[in-house]
């Protein structure tokens, strides 16, 4: 193939890629409910800069890591 009969092919591939893309976006506005917005009048919450209460922490795990008192094997 040539180097045009490549970009044709990859222009085509893009374009039904494209409209399958659409296709299921349409599929799946059909089938989800709209969302409830949450009560309330939708004024914006400021989040203050201050650290959070690391007693409220104290039963966590870290993420990825596991518990703060057992180490990975």
């Amino acid at each position: 193939m040539s180097l045009q009969d490549d970009l044709t092919a990859v222009r085509r591939n893009l374009n039904e890629l494209v409209r399958s893309v659409e296709q299921l976006e349409k599929d799946v506005a059909r089938q989800t409910p709209p969302a409830s917005r949450p009560p309330g009048d939708g004024a914006m919450v400021s989040v203050p800069d201050t650290p959070y209460d690391s007693s409220l922490w104290t039963d966590s795990d870290d993420e990825g890591l596991g518990a703060r008192d057992r180490h990975a094997p």
